[in-house]
Order: structure tokens, then C-alpha cells, then sequence
């Protein structure tokens, strides 16, 4: 699938969440509406054939306007023309209330005597309390007699009644969840094989400038004049040797990385002094320092740089560090390293003068097989493993590794080691 058409599924993938979503909400709002209206036409029914009754046993007339008001969306009050006795009154609302499956209400009865609210609180129709005094239900200004009802949970119970919308939104959530993570799935493998075909080109590439030459030399060699020519059988003889510990050398990269991934890298660790250490390696890789003009100026002044390390696996890295610095600049090499201390630990800075790292891709130079584009720059070689090799050994030794960079103004790379 080409990076268009991903681009174009992931773009419709989203609208169409975003219209699920959309069409789920707009539906379950309409539902709750619907049944909100519901429960307030069961309320009014049932408050009003409370008032009826309520009449006849006070024998007064019906008024004409409907007594029940709405004063807000759980609050109802009901005018009544006579007063109320609360064990009447308690019977009435519950009876009208089990009918219509209506639960979790509060009433007060107006006491025109005290002008205060009394009644009674109930948790469900079934549960009766005593008569009490309710300040939380308002009294209105009227002098006349009336009850309220309120219902403090009454959207809590009408989001309990509609079971099939949440049981569907709950299963459009978990639907969405899958979906998306497919998709992030799917993206993380065509990263992965885009990675991986990136790692095939680089170590076809590798492979095959070694054996071309090789391949070159032997025909050369086949040439049963060449013996009249030792010096010429000599430098092609050493030419296979060459091309030979190149090909024995990043074979046994790939291979070293494959036995990193596991738990257990076998490091062999040993007192060391830090220092000693990077002057050996800056000394080891001068050849290859001089072939490129390079200056390394060594600025050792930490007081303490006795560590516990792998000798071999941390030269390694100091290694790769320098071959980065080499490999990535267009200009006279000039690398300074640089170690101080800090509260038990030992930091050692690496910086070049390289063409630098953008600040995308430095959060990605330490995945395996990633190799940061280099635009023109195309005699740069490896197999993206360098920067991955170090942050494993150097986190095996407890310590880490960072980076601050800015294109075309080089490079720091900045290895924090614990003390011994």
C-alpha cells in the first residue's frame, strides 16, 4: 500500500469514527429526551389524579387550571384547597408512583400553621420514613395550601432506564478501541517493514562493494601470467584479505546486535579508568581520524572516572560515536570530548562539528536500523545499528544516553555513566 493511499484510509477511517460518533451521541441524546419527556408526563399524571383524590376527600371543588406546576426540571408543586394530611398523602404518592415505575423522590407538605415544609424522604417508593422537616425542599411565596415533590436522582434513573442505548454505545466504544488500535497496528508494521527494507538495501549495498571487488581480484588472480608479477599478486592477494575482514566484520555486527536483543549480553565487567579508556580508543582510531583531516582534542578534567564497564562493549561505543562524527561532515572533522562530574555519576560529551541532526529525527536515531536521511551525502555507509549499540550498552551500565543537535551546527552526544 502506497503512503497516499494509507494517508486517504487513515483520513476516512477517521471521518467515519467521527460520524459514528457523532450519529451515536446525537441518537442516545434524542433517546434521553424522549424519555425525560416520558417521565415528565408520569409525573404530572400521577400528581394530578394525587391532587383529584386529595380534593375529594377535602371535599372541595376541582379547580379549573391544572394545579401541578413545574417550577424547575425535578422540582413539581401541586395548590391544593385544603389541608394535608401527610399519612394520606404519603399513600397517594406512592400508589400513583409504583403504577408508573417512578422511584427516588422527596415531598414536603406546606404547613401553613408553622410556615415551614414537613413530610417525608424516600430512598425508594418502598422504604417509608417519618414525617420530617426538609429545608432543602424551597417553599414558594404563597400562603396557601400546597405539597411539593422533587426527585434528586431523577437523571441518574432515567440514564439507568435506557439499557440498550448504553449497552450499545458501550460496544461502539469497544469497537472504535479495536479499530484504532488496528490501525496503529498496521502503521507500526509498515513502519517496521519500511525499517526492515531500508536494513536490506543498506546491507545489500554493503555486501555487495566487497564482493564485486572481491570477485574482481580473483579474476585477476586466475591470470596464469600474475606469477611473473609478484608485486601484482601480492596487492590483489591482500585486496581479498581486506574485502574479506570487511565482509567477516559487518557480518559479525548484524550478528552481535541479534545477541543484544536478548536479556542476557554477557558483559564482563572490570574497574576501569574512564579516561584511560577514551584515550585509548581516540589513539586506536587515529588512522582513520588522519584519513579525514580530522582533529580530536581530548578534554578530560573529571576528578573521578573510575567505573565499573564492559572494556570491549564501551570502547565500542566511543567507537561508534567517533565514526558518526567522521562519517557525518562535510567540513574538516574537529570532535572535542569533554568529561566532567556530576552527584555520583561520570559524563562524558562527545560533540563534532558534523552536519547535524534535525529535532524529529533525534527522537529516532536510537531505534535499531533507523539512519537519519543525509540528502546529497550518499557515501555514507552502515546498517542504522550504531546509535542502537550504544544506548543498549550504555543503559546495561546503568547509565544514559542523550543528544542535542541543530542541522548544520554538529552534534552532542552526552553519555551519563554511575561511578564506582
Amino acid at each position: 500500500m502506497s503512503r497516499t493511499t494509507l494517508r486517504i484510509v487513515i483520513i476516512l477511517a477517521g471521518l467515519s469514527i467521527a460520524g459514528i460518533i457523532f450519529t451515536q451521541v446525537y441518537w442516545v441524546r434524542k433517546a434521553f429526551d424522549l424519555r425525560e419527556n416520558q417521565f415528565y408526563r408520569d409525573v404530572n399524571t400521577a400528581l394530578s389524579n394525587v391532587a383529584e383524590k386529595l380534593f375529594e376527600i377535602n371535599k372541595t371543588p376541582t379547580p379549573a387550571n391544572n394545579p401541578v406546576s413545574q417550577i424547575s426540571s425535578n422540582y413539581f408543586v401541586v395548590l391544593v384547597n385544603g389541608p394535608i394530611d401527610s399519612g394520606v398523602l404519603e399513600f397517594l404518592l406512592l400508589t400513583e408512583f409504583e403504577k408508573r415505575n417512578i422511584a427516588d423522590f422527596e415531598y414536603g407538605i406546606y404547613d401553613c400553621a408553622d410556615k415551614c415544609m414537613v413530610g417525608g424522604n424516600y430512598s425508594s417508593p418502598k422504604k417509608i420514613k417519618t414525617a420530617t422537616v426538609f429545608p432543602e425542599i424551597p417553599k414558594l411565596n404563597n400562603d396557601g395550601y400546597y405539597f411539593a415533590v422533587q426527585f434528586p436522582r431523577m437523571e441518574a434513573n432515567l440514564i439507568s432506564q435506557m439499557g440498550i442505548w448504553g449497552f450499545s454505545s458501550a460496544v461502539m466504544l469497544v469497537v472504535i478501541f479495536f479499530f484504532i488500535y488496528t490501525l496503529f497496528v498496521i502503521l507500526k508494521q509498515r513502519r517496521l517493514s519500511e525499517v526492515q527494507k531500508d536494513f536490506i538495501n543498506n546491507m545489500t549495498h554493503e555486501f555487495k562493494t566487497p564482493i564485486s571487488t572481491i570477485a574482481i581480484s580473483t579474476e585477476v588472480l586466475k591470470d596464469p601470467g600474475i606469477i611473473h608479477t609478484p608485486e601484482r599478486l601480492l596487492n590483489y592477494a591482500t585486496i581479498i584479505q581486506n574485502e574479506n575482514q570487511r565482509l567477516k566484520q559487518q557480518v559479525e555486527r548484524v550478528l552481535q546486535m541479534a545477541q543484544l536483543d536478548k536479556d542476557d549480553i554477557g558483559l564482563k565487567k572490570e574497574l576501569l579508568d574512564a579516561h584511560e579508556l577514551l584515550r585509548s580508543a581516540v589513539n586506536n582510531y587515529s588512522v582513520a581520524i588522519a584519513s579525514k583531516n580530522g582533529v580530536v582534542n581530548l578534554d578530560l578534567t573529571a576528578a573521578t572516572a573510575s567505573i565499573l564497564a564492559d572494556k570491549l562493549h564501551l570502547t565500542n561505543v566511543v567507537y561508534n560515536l567517533l565514526d558518526n562524527a567522521l562519517k557525518y561532515n562535510r567540513n574538516q572533522p574537529i570532535i572535542n570530548i569533554h568529561s566532567t562530574n556530576a552527584t555520583g555519576l561520570l559524563i562524558i560529551t562527545i560533540a563534532d562539528n558534523g552536519i547535524g541532526i534535525s529535532f524529529d529525527e533525534q527522537k529516532k536515531i536510537f531505534h535499531k536500523f533507523y539512519r537519519v536521511p543525509t540528502g546529497n551525502l550518499h557515501d555514507v555507509k552502515g546498517f542504522g545499528l550504531g546509535l542502537s549499540y550504544c544506548k543498549l550498552i550504555v543503559e546495561k551500565h546503568g547509565g544514559r544516553i542523550s543528544v542535542e543537535s541543530e542541522l548544520g551546527k554538529g552534534s552532542v552526544f552526552t553519555l551519563q555513566l554511575p561511578l564506582a
